[in-house]
């Protein structure tokens, strides 16, 4: 390790001269040969059955090469591991805007026209299952484990001062820049896929099973991805369906979802409401917590938002009920979404804590301090660390938490209310199987390092933060490491998902140049009063090549212990007092998330999560017409994501943390965190500014007027 490390150094990202240039090579940037395009079409009714295909006029329509549907596409797996089914597989319809077939034609223009020209029939059920709120109190419990603690009920009975509210939060979509989008090219039996993959290894494996074929056979190639936020984490039927229009069409097949297609086709963020109840003590004590959610999935799948998962380490507290009701509905799958559960149930749970603080005439911050938990209320476990406190106290500082009227309603500066809020956060820190290659070389001195790993770029700074693990680690400046990403081909890899990419990518690449380093002092045959860099030994021994693989895996004895990243979010919001309408003054988010690798590229990430807490907020709804199952909420002219006008002043810090029980390195991951908490933040900034509690995201005019 250098004495002057670069990890920890806010360094500049060093593939951003390709991005913004536009020279980065996204899913469908390649320049394959005799490309053909496909377009998708989509059923129009939720539920039913087909009776009938008339796709003779677009067969006859300018350069169509050929119609894929249900009638005669190849039989495929199911169970492959593709999420939402839609594999025309069938004539039964399960959702609106479930695929039922594939126009390929020569120009994306010609494909989209033919489409337009199918005509289809249904035998329809009028008896769909669309209309979450008639359906809510139909739901069964959940496959989602329940927590449970001591007698909520018995607590609540007994405690002088309680809450008892439901929350809701709306269904919200991913909306990356960059929408889903394949090209699929067959040479012989091998098979390759260009396509936005946050789990490289994951792609490959469930296209493989869906298409019946040997995963050695698929390639999935994805060095850039243009976002996914969960989305591109589990793969959804387009990517099959790309490699059968490849097939049948007989040549390279470019199928890309458009932005309207991006609402039926790669899952969602459920509509769930939570019930939460907080029983305390006089001096803000919890005594009970419970948190009951209800939310709805596929018709013939189950995916739960675990809501629940804040609810069970934030704070101490004996007695607990954390469990979930699901009701089968048909809509599309749901899947995972930024910060899955804990960015909605943290809405929930935080601003149950500040109404219970209000009750007691109690500082919000003081009654989370009150309840701080010594080790993990569910699990019992050790944390690996936790700097919740810091959090709070360092955050409460900057944020000039002292000069907060507790009182709502009267802090008022000409038209506008003015109001404070504060809520916590927290996601899991975990390290994952990875792999990963060094391979150095020397050429008149100069030694070089090529890292590869099929690890995926969501667009966070991977490369850059892997490239300042491998300078400390072979002893090399940045500039002479290459980073290799986002190809199958590579050693296999975690994904970047559930903030496991950083953790996982940057342990096992500084195991590789640990490794890579002991094999060359080993090869030397010296002995070493000093330990020298992998860089010193490649000059010292004269060797022009010289390469290693590294297994990585986490501790031996990383499940001993708790290990979370957490945060405080403090929020600043100026209300109309004559039209409702609501501005982010300024967001503070406080992070403790063990070390960072790069402050740069980190704060980006958090600015990012509190972007889209902002929009959770205050803006973002996708909304169900119930009669037809078909979202009224189509494009970014009705689904409104913040834009920068919106988002006020955005500032990061964060909160020296050393763990030495979570990963050799001390890496907790950011990327799910940074959305955690914000919601409530703003939430109970607008209570402090206008006394009026709103328990129903988003926080639209309509509900303060």
């Amino acid at each position: 390790m250098e004495a002057n490390p670069i990890t920890g150094t806010p360094l500049n990202r060093i593939d951003g001269l390709l991005k913004v240039t536009g020279k980065a090579a996204y899913a469908t940037d390649y320049p394959v040969k005799n490309l053909a395009y496909g377009y998708l079409f989509k059923s129009t009714v939720a539920s039913g059955t087909i009776t009938q295909i008339d796709d003779a006029a677009a067969k006859k329509a300018p350069g169509v090469i050929t119609i894929i549907t249900h009638l005669n596409a190849p039989k495929l797996n199911v169970k492959g591991g593709l999420r939402g089914g839609a594999l025309l597989q069938g004539p039964e319809i399960k959702f609106n805007g479930q695929h039922i077939g594939i126009v390929v034609a020569e120009t994306f223009e010609q494909a989209r026209y033919a489409a337009r020209l199918v005509k289809v029939q249904y035998s329809s059920d009028a008896q769909a299952k669309t209309d979450f709120e008639k359906l809510a109190p139909q739901a069964v419990p959940a496959k989602e484990p329940e927590v449970r603690r001591g007698d909520i009920d018995s607590a609540m009975a007994g405690a002088p001062i309680t809450v008892d509210q439901v929350y809701e939060t709306p269904i919200e979509h991913h909306h990356p820049m960059e929408p889903h989008a394949t090209i699929a090219l067959w040479e012989g039996d091998k098979l390759t896929l260009y396509n936005s993959s946050q789990i490289v290894n994951g792609a490959q494996s469930a296209a493989a099973k869906t298409l019946n074929i040997a995963p050695e056979n698929v390639r999935i190639i994805t060095p850039y991805i243009g976002g996914g936020f969960g989305s591109k984490g589990g793969q959804w039927a387009n990517l099959a369906l790309a490699a059968v229009a490849a097939k049948m069409a007989n040549r390279p097949v470019h199928l890309a979802l458009s932005r309207q297609q991006m609402f039926n086709s790669v899952g969602l963020r459920q509509h769930n409401i939570q019930h939460i109840k907080l029983a305390a003590t006089k001096d803000g004590k919890l005594l009970g917590l419970g948190h009951q959610t209800t939310t709805h999935t596929a018709i013939d799948d189950e995916y739960t938002e675990p809501c629940g998962d804040c609810s069970k380490v934030l704070y101490a507290v004996p007695n607990a009920l954390i469990n979930y009701k699901v009701v089968p509905m048909n809509v599309i799958m749901p899947t995972y979404t930024r910060g899955p559960g804990k960015s909605t149930g943290s809405f929930a749970l935080e601003s149950a804590m500040d109404e219970l603080a209000y009750k007691l005439k109690m500082d919000p911050i003081a009654l989370r301090l009150n309840n701080e938990p010594a080790q993990d209320p569910t699990t019992s476990k050790q944390w690996s660390s936790r700097k919740l406190v810091e959090c709070l106290k360092e955050g409460a500082k900057a944020f000039g938490w002292d000069k907060r009227n507790p009182q709502p309603g009267q802090n008022i500066q000409g038209d506008y209310l003015v109001g404070h809020g504060v809520a916590c956060g927290t996601y899991p820190a975990k390290q994952r199987d990875s792999s990963a290659v060094i391979k150095l070389s020397n050429d008149a001195g100069k030694v070089q390092a090529v890292v590869e790993l099929a690890a995926a770029d969501l667009g966070t700074g991977t490369y850059t933060i892997l490239a300042q693990t491998a300078a400390d680690g072979l002893g090399l400046p940045v500039t002479q490491v290459q980073i290799k990403l986002g190809d199958s081909d590579l050693p296999p890899a975690a994904g970047s998902v559930g903030s496991v990419g950083a953790t996982s990518y940057a342990n096992s690449v500084n195991d590789a140049c640990s490794k890579i380093t002991t094999e060359l002092m080993m090869k030397s045959g010296k002995q070493f009063f000093v330990r020298p860099t992998a860089a010193q030994l490649m000059a010292s021994e004269r060797l022009s090549t010289f390469e290693t693989r590294m297994d990585a895996k986490p501790l031996a004895d990383a499940d001993n212990y708790s290990a979370h990243s957490f945060n405080a979010n403090f929020a600043e919001v100026w209300v109309n007092r004559y039209t409702g309408m609501v501005k982010i003054k300024r967001l503070l988010a406080v992070t403790a998330a063990g070390k960072i690798l790069n402050p740069k590229t980190a704060r980006s990430q958090i600015i990012g999560g509190n972007v889209w807490g902002i929009g959770m907020a205050l803006t973002e709804e996708s909304v169900i017409d119930p009669r037809w199952g078909n979202f009224i909420t189509r494009s970014f002219a009705d689904y409104h994501v913040p834009v920068n006008l919106d988002v006020g002043n955005l500032d990061a810090i964060f909160i020296n943390e050393d763990d030495k029980h979570a990963n050799k390195l001390g890496v907790k991951g950011i990327g799910e965190v940074g959305i955690v908490g914000v919601a409530g933040a703003i939430a109970n900034a607008v209570f402090n500014a206008t006394g009026k509690r709103v328990r129903e995201l988003p926080i639209t005019p309509d509900k303060l007027i």
